[in-house]
């Protein structure tokens, strides 16, 4: 148990990593607040599935647009500074967006502005965080650290959704967008307070013409990279829609309130949770376990559709959301160790493209199809595409490759001892 536990948390060992960690959890907890505080608003204000998926996707539009831009941000400055004027930027735009509601004068064009300002903000945000990461902990502990990482995400889900849920029916929305506001000041401390002397800068990139071309061509030649980037634009695309889907669950197939959708993001949450923590203690950057997660993912997202009741489906939302993050963690971590130092950055920004990015063209889908159809059918559209994605994976990814960066055999990508190849593109 104690060398269970020593693994499962081993790069809280790292003073830097600890500090952004215990941030981290507190920030995540008020933007998981505010996202839950906002879908219920637009829902006040429409009263509408398909408007919901349009609110949701403005947010993420500007990632798709600006993510391979910020990926050669992340390369080319210093990843800490970025990331302090990312987030007091979004405390400014969340006090903006609570201090509106609060006083009564919030409409819907107030909320999409700020959801387009936020999403530029997550737009340059998200590559630098990610790479960051190994800057703190080094490639060692790199797939623990991510593990870790999305634990504190599903941690801030399940108190996050809660807590909005009890603002809502108790105080008020516009509350929660100020709770936000207030969270990102200890990880923006933890940022400021850090011993730059322990951290591993992988140095900058140069400034020159043609980077996010080059990091284009980069993807398009390195097997494994483009196998499972295009994975993630299908699954990022049609499976996590969460906030379209489960307040729409919620409201519409289950006739409840804002305490059913806190619910069932929590239980959510909690499945994620067990995921991150599972994935960080015996995780591997592996075509095993990726696969795996994914085929899970899919097939309880298939469940999830034929839940009879609303305890049947918080049942199943327990292992859907494990799955979830183990798929995550997997996908995250083995990018980051197959790609080259210079190029990490912008393959993680075209990660979150697919990822949060695809948001623009799967929200409305997603949205329109509960609406027209049923929120069912949108679980039975996430989980098919899951699983075809799973099976593109199956066909594609090559097995181990001697002498290039492209391997996800089961004993190569996760040793700390192999260096991604360094050739030049």
């Amino acid at each position: 148990m104690a060398e269970t536990l020593d693994r499962t948390f081993a790069s809280l060992r790292v003073p830097n990593y600890r500090r952004f960690f215990a941030g981290q959890l507190v920030s995540w907890t008020g933007t998981w607040v505010q996202w839950t505080a906002q879908a219920w608003l637009v829902l006040e204000l429409t009263g509408s599935g398909l408007g919901l998926g349009v609110i949701t996707a403005l947010q993420w539009l500007p990632v798709l647009v600006l993510g391979a831009w910020a990926g050669v941000v992340a390369d080319r400055f210093e990843k800490r500074r970025v990331l302090i004027v990312t987030n007091l930027t979004a405390a400014v735009l969340s006090l903006i967006l609570g201090v509106a509601t609060v006083t009564g004068v919030v409409t819907l064009w107030f909320v999409v502005v700020v959801a387009l300002g936020l999403g530029v903000v997550t737009a340059i945000d998200n590559p630098a965080r990610q790479t960051f990461t190994m800057e703190m902990v080094g490639r060692d502990r790199l797939t623990n650290a991510v593990s870790l990482n999305t634990a504190t995400f599903t941690t801030a889900r399940v108190i996050g959704p809660a807590v909005a849920g009890v603002l809502i029916d108790q105080v008020g929305i516009g509350e929660g967008f100020l709770l936000n506001s207030a969270s990102f000041l200890p990880v923006t401390f933890a940022l400021f307070t850090m011993n730059k002397d322990q951290l591993r800068p992988s140095g900058r990139v140069a400034q020159r013409r043609g980077q996010i071309r080059e990091g284009l061509r980069y993807v398009g030649s390195t097997p494994v990279l483009k196998t499972l980037l295009i994975m993630m634009a299908v699954v990022g695309t049609l499976q996590y829609n969460f906030q379209v889907i489960l307040p729409l669950l919620a409201r519409v197939t289950f006739e409840g309130g804002a305490t059913t959708l806190g619910l069932l993001g929590a239980v959510t949450g909690i499945g994620m949770f067990i995921g991150a923590l599972g994935n960080a203690a015996f995780g591997r950057s592996s075509r095993r376990f990726l696969l795996g997660a994914g085929i899970g993912l899919g097939a309880c997202t298939l469940l999830v559709s034929l839940a009879p009741t609303l305890i049947a489906a918080v049942i199943l939302l327990v292992p859907l959301g494990a799955a979830s993050m183990a798929f995550l963690a997997t996908m995250n971590s083995t990018l980051q160790l197959t790609a080259s130092d210079e190029m990490r950055g912008r393959v993680m920004a075209l990660y979150f493209v697919l990822f949060l990015g695809s948001t623009p063209i799967g929200a409305p889908l997603v949205g329109g199809v509960a609406e027209l159809l049923d929120p069912r059918a949108a679980l039975v559209l996430g989980g098919t595409a899951t699983l075809a994605a799973c099976f593109y994976g199956y066909l594609r990814l090559p097995p181990l490759e001697v002498g290039t960066e492209a391997t996800l055999d089961d004993e190569a990508v996760d040793d700390p001892r192999r260096e991604p190849a360094e050739e030049a593109i």
